[in-house]
């Protein structure tokens, strides 16, 4: 996890055209759809960091999300003429239901144009709500030209998710509310960032009326563009974007969104996915209710913030923005949120292949609950151990390591190793002698029919796999170890048939959590 300190804008002065936003807030027509969300305490979370954490339940919205505000803003101010000729747009996930309902409570036609691996789960919401579905393309930007093309031809007009002053006046009525709510002082609001609709509009609101109090977008370490647009002074586009949470999976940020947040955002804290996890585990011990990955970011953010500022009775206020959970993604949540938390952590650790040394090992762990153990005999001298440990703070990993090597047994911390904590923990098995130059890289494939055989076409007959491990973690995009035997003198043509491929992919062959307990064994 990392966090850029620097403030974005020297210049706070508020814009005379940016007045214009505080009435368009004020008179937005929202409520016809949207209800006002309860802005609760968290009360377990904020006993635990020592800082007043408040709830902007937006998970509560009749779509489980606030986008249905910035969508009906935007629809409700259509002419009549506009309605008849229908909406349009691009979503796979909140935005898309929020036209669609919009679209129900207008009466007006809705097509939603979706990319072809959406979960069925999102496309029947949307057929739910009455829109016509359309699945074309493999990516969101296949969608999009799809969507405008159509808008072209058919007239209807197309309800950008973020970049348009209408939908971002509807955001901004979250921020009306929590002041109306909550009339203390506050130290600081965190807010998800994907497209930037709704920190623009809530930044906007709340720099006009309270300007003390600090705006902190939050954005995932592998979709931060809006973070990497405000360091550099101008729009970034990324060449891709992680998918863990993907209601904020935006590779450019809207260009009236990307002014406003250079002039009224303080700061953008970036965060992993392991620190999601655990935020969503929060807010089910405080409220029983699971956010979505993009919903959790900004308490995420706020832990993040409290810790590296070393506040105590702070008070902040984290906008839970939405709960569209696929249940399948649960069980990966729930291994990874102890990671996030800096509740556990996971260990390689070399024992001697004596008898009385497993007895030691365990000895040393002293009262540590153990949470997951993998043993996998390596050699007639040694065997290697995958270990998870309860551990009480971060700092104890440290101890430990220093604890165990003080007593002749070899530890790695892989708590930060994400092949290990994919895949590793669940191919615990040894090299297999016969994998002759065999080397290991780490995919990801689109959530789709037919990407293994798109896969194995690009690879031909010419390579071997020696491994292929694959679980679903309920994305868009699924996570794959591959083992391949490539000879020395062929790198050069296999590196070109994966250019070719066009997957996402990384050399994974010197990670130390293989060579342990899948490749040629290694000295410490």
């Amino acid at each position: 996890m990392s966090a850029n300190l620097a403030l974005y804008s020297p210049d706070r002065c508020i814009m005379q055209d940016d007045l214009t936003y505080l009435t368009a807030i004020l008179t937005a027509r929202v409520y016809d759809v949207a209800q006002e969300s309860p802005l609760e305490k968290a009360h377990n979370l904020s006993r635990r960091i020592g800082n007043h954490v408040w709830l902007k339940r937006e998970d509560l919205q009749p779509v489980f999300s606030f986008k249905l505000r910035g969508a009906y803003n935007k629809m409700a101010g259509l002419s009549a003429d506009a309605l008849a000729a229908g909406v349009i747009t691009a979503s796979a996930g909140n935005h898309a239901q929020g036209v669609a309902l919009g679209a129900q409570r207008l009466g007006c036609r809705a097509t939603i144009v979706m990319p072809a691996p959406t979960p069925l789960i999102k496309v029947n919401a949307v057929r739910a709500r009455g829109a016509e579905t359309i699945l074309f393309g493999d990516t969101y930007d296949d969608a999009y030209a799809h969507a405008m093309a159509l808008a072209a031809s058919t007239g209807a007009t197309y309800v950008h998710p973020y970049d348009d002053p209408d939908v971002i006046a509807g955001q901004g009525t979250i921020a009306m509310e929590i002041l109306r709510q909550y009339s203390a002082p506050i130290d600081a609001v965190f807010i998800p960032v994907g497209g930037g609709g709704l920190i623009a509009g809530m930044a906007v609101y709340i720099k006009q009326l309270k300007p003390g109090i600090r705006i902190i977008g939050v954005e995932p370490e592998d979709a931060d563009a809006m973070e990497r647009s405000l360091s550099a002074g101008e729009r970034i586009r990324l060449a891709q974007v992680g998918l863990f949470a993907d209601g904020v999976a935006v590779k450019q940020v809207g260009e009236e969104t990307f002014r406003l947040c250079q002039r009224y955002v303080d700061e953008i804290i970036r965060v992993d996915n392991d620190a999601i996890c655990a935020a969503i585990k929060d807010v089910f011990e405080d409220t029983r209710s699971i956010l979505e990955p993009s919903g959790a970011l900004s308490i995420a953010g706020a832990k993040l913030w409290c810790a590296r500022e070393q506040v105590n009775n702070a008070t902040v206020v984290a906008v839970a923005s939405g709960a569209n959970m696929n249940f399948d993604r649960l069980r990966h949540v729930a291994e990874r949120a102890e990671l996030g938390e800096r509740r556990e952590a996971v260990f390689a650790v070399t024992i001697p292949e004596t008898p009385g040394s497993f007895k030691k090992f365990c000895a040393l762990l002293g009262t540590r609950n153990i949470t997951e153990f993998n043993y996998r005999y390596a050699s007639s001298d040694k065997a290697h151990v995958f270990v998870g440990i309860q551990i009480p703070n971060r700092d104890s990993i440290l101890e430990l390591v220093n604890q165990l090597t003080a007593n002749g047994l070899d530890a790695v911390d892989l708590t930060d190793n994400e092949m290990a904590k994919l895949h590793i923990r669940y191919l615990v098995g040894g090299h297999a002698p016969q994998a002759e130059h065999e080397q290991v890289y780490r995919f990801e494939f689109p959530e789709r029919p037919g990407a293994l055989m798109q896969f194995l076409n690009a690879l031909g007959a010419h390579w071997n796999i020696s491994l292929f491990h694959y679980r679903n973690h309920g994305a868009d995009f699924g996570r794959v170890l591959v083992g391949i035997q490539v000879p020395p003198d062929e790198q050069a043509a296999f590196h070109a048939s994966l250019d070719r491929l066009g997957y996402t992919w990384q050399d994974e062959t010197e990670n130390i959590a293989y060579r342990l307990f899948l490749g040629q064994d290694i000295a410490h």
